[in-house]
């Protein structure tokens, strides 16, 4: 089975976090580049507020300006991945696979497809129902159904077959910063949390242990 080495990076800021995964991104292509055995390294971590815009993004899709981010304690990024615009903050793990689909033998769609797998398998252990979106990447909650709500959230950059940035799922988080913001780019559909279904708080290590087995095991199954 392909070895994926786990690092919780705890609460970090955006942008460092940015720079440390573009590091293990480049050294990932350019070992594979030169025909030597890449890792596969799966990292989770929290950040501060922050909007983060993907390259195709729509910037109208923020709906406040920079004195209201500035008294909201956030920040506004934009980054080089695939998606619109999306909210990162505490009580939300981010999870960023660093792996080479090589290691896996699968391509961009089945990493996804993956990812959203090992999400809502965790999900199901909490007795919370989720499932795909047809034409929307992430993991949703009644879709068809006017309530129709988000709960993770993925957005992707590759290049060779290696992946960077990832998902963040909605734990404890505060929601009303999604307020602020047409998630994703969608002004029709809801955001929701894990500790909003519940009605009560998650334990948070407890669920990051669980999502980290749920992606060894999803993508240590064969395709």
């Amino acid at each position: 089975m392909t070895t994926i080495q786990f690092t919780d990076w705890g609460l970090t800021e955006y942008n460092d976090a940015w720079q440390r995964q573009e590091e293990l991104f480049n050294e990932t292509i350019a070992r594979k580049a030169a025909g030597l055995p890449t890792t596969n390294s799966l990292i989770f971590c929290e950040h501060p507020h922050v909007y983060t815009l993907g390259k195709s993004g729509d910037e109208h899709n923020l709906l406040i300006d920079y004195i209201q981010l500035q008294a909201k304690d956030a920040r506004f990024v934009k980054t080089n991945r695939g998606g619109d615009i999306t909210y990162h903050g505490p009580g939300q793990v981010v999870g960023y696979p660093i792996f080479d689909l090589a290691n896996f033998n699968i391509g961009l769609r089945q990493y996804i497809y993956n990812i959203e797998e090992a999400i809502i398998r965790t999900l199901a252990t909490y007795n919370i129902i989720s499932e795909r979106l047809d034409g929307a990447t992430g993991v949703w909650l009644d879709t068809g159904k006017p309530g129709c709500r988000k709960i993770s959230a993925i957005g992707v950059r590759s290049s060779r077959y290696v992946t960077m940035h990832g998902f963040a799922l909605n734990v404890n988080t505060d929601l009303s910063y999604f307020n602020h913001i047409n998630p994703c780019g969608f002004v029709d559909k809801g955001v929701t949390s894990m500790q909003k279904e519940l009605g009560a708080e998650v334990n948070f290590e407890e669920l990051k242990h669980k999502l980290h087995q749920s992606i060894e095991k999803v993508f240590g199954e064969p395709k």
